[in-house]
């Protein structure tokens, strides 16, 4: 009887890689000269934020680095641990240390967006005066789930989903190196099938693959055809996360900046029936309110905000009408991106430029000194003029009539330029 029926050990789990040597994928952080990779090697270790894709090793990476390290590894998740767990842990990390080595103890989260604001702050503590050294693993965006007094005390780093490269390796190594399925003697012909289902994730990806293995005789070629029988179909339907899931949400946005209700609430209705998180959909929404919506329909970003709030208080399933209605709203008003090209350009201009002095009759005077050196010299206040304006230029020197805002082609839009040209006549287009 083989060990892993013994133990019933899944295949993700006996396949877990023990160093970096082993480890596949994420060459950017842990290849020869990934930047992580330095600093394990070194024994740096900062507190971490893993942030990517389900199934992309950020639980492995953090093991191998405790055990490269060789410090105490203390495990907690987010969805089964209160404050007190988080006190306890850290008491007991605090305690250790020393005992066993001189370096502070890691300390895992997996899944620390879903910590409250309060679990978190129990953290900063510990991770300010060195007790611990934090690892935390997200699927989510730590600009938006994580305290920023948390995220300050963090270095964050972004894992990829796997490239096919990496997924294709990762199958090879598994009929060859497992014990179980190399007894199989199993042949690998056609991989699509298999790495559709993964998503991205390698998890997902092995224990396809173990089931495939423990339903066919030895020497079987795995073709396409034969996991599509084998692996149930709810499995694949359901497979949201991954590259798949970063597909449907791609797919979304474009069809809502096409104009196209009927695409989009599909696509909306993909990732609520994959368990998408409402509220990344609903952030997304807002953002692309402001992006592809923009000053063609500003209400839309009023919408969107609301339908983001509103979400958080309803919650799934009721949420699913808030966010149909805001698609569908997005979807059908007229479009500009005209406030997303401008503070591009914008920002451009200014990496371009550096930082130029501020007019001296635009900086502020609070000052005797100030004043008599020109501050606020001749500064217009254009409400001291008729229609509450007066032509003045409000650019540094060397940008003088410069032109970053380029209105859209809504009636909105042609408008503001009508009314932005006859005040500034030809000055606004000079440049």
């Amino acid at each position: 009887m083989y060990l892993y029926a013994m133990n019933n050990i899944p295949l993700a789990e006996r396949l877990r890689p023990q160093n970096l040597d082993q480890y596949i994928g994420q060459k950017k952080l842990i290849g020869a000269h990934g930047i992580l990779r330095k600093s394990v090697e070194k024994g740096i270790i900062p507190s971490m934020i893993f942030w990517g894709p389900p199934g992309t090793g950020k639980t492995t990476l953090a093991q191998i680095i405790a055990q490269t390290s060789q410090r105490p590894f203390y495990v907690l998740s987010a969805i089964n641990s209160g404050v007190s767990a988080v006190r306890e842990v850290i008491a007991k990390a605090k305690k250790d240390t020393g005992l066993f080595t001189a370096k502070n103890p890691i300390l895992f989260i997996d899944e620390i967006h879903r910590f409250s604001k309060s679990q978190q702050d129990s953290l900063l503590a510990a991770v300010e005066k060195g007790w611990v050294t934090l690892i935390g693993a997200t699927t989510e965006n730590p600009s938006f789930e994580v305290i920023p007094a948390l995220l300050s005390r963090c270095q964050v780093y972004i894992l990829e989903a796997f490239a096919k490269d990496d997924l294709e390796a990762l199958l090879h190594r598994a009929i060859t190196e497992d014990e179980m399925l190399k007894s199989k003697q199993l042949v690998l012909k056609q991989t699509e099938s298999l790495l559709a289902i993964s998503g991205g994730d390698a998890r997902k990806l092995l224990n396809s693959l173990e089931l495939v293995a423990l339903n066919v005789d030895n020497g079987t070629e795995i073709t396409n055809t034969l996991v599509q029988e084998i692996v149930p179909k709810k499995l694949a339907n359901f497979d949201k996360n991954g590259e798949n899931h970063y597909d449907i949400i791609s797919a979304l946005i474009k069809s809502v900046r096409g104009s196209d209700p009927n695409a989009a609430v599909y696509w909306l209705a993909r990732l609520l029936e994959g368990g998408e998180d409402v509220k990344f959909i609903a952030r997304r929404l807002l953002i692309l309110a402001a992006e592809d919506v923009g000053l063609a329909n500003p209400t839309a970003l009023i919408l969107a905000n609301n339908t983001f709030q509103a979400v958080q208080v309803i919650g799934h399933p009721e949420s699913r009408i808030l966010l149909s209605e805001c698609v569908i709203y997005l979807a059908t008003s007229p479009k500009s991106n005209s406030a997303y090209m401008a503070i591009n350009h914008a920002q451009q201009l200014v990496q371009k430029s550096g930082d130029l002095p501020v007019p001296l009759h635009l900086r502020n005077a609070p000052t005797k000194l100030m004043k008599e050196i020109g501050y606020g010299e001749n500064y217009a206040y254009a409400h001291n003029y008729a229609n509450n304006f007066v032509e003045q230029e409000f650019f540094p020197n060397s940008l003088e009539g410069t032109s970053l805002y380029q209105p859209g082609n809504n009636l909105r839009e042609k408008e503001l330029e009508k009314f932005i040209e006859n005040r500034w006549k030809d000055k606004y287009h000079s440049k």
